[in-house]
């Protein structure tokens, strides 16, 4: 098998393999139970000294 026979095959699954990373990222940053830990990050830049709390 050289290169030209496997390029196909690998696009293939690259493609697939980045879309369902997307999704996974997608779904983690979405799911209800996250959104406290987010908000939270979210003041950091807010409060006086940087820092959570």
């Amino acid at each position: 098998m050289d290169l030209a026979a496997i390029g196909p095959a690998l696009h293939t699954f690259w493609t697939v393999w980045l879309v369902l990373l997307f999704v996974g990222i997608l779904g983690y940053a979405l799911w209800p139970g996250n959104r406290d830990r987010f908000d939270a990050a979210s003041r950091i830049p807010l409060n006086e000294n940087g820092q959570e709390g």
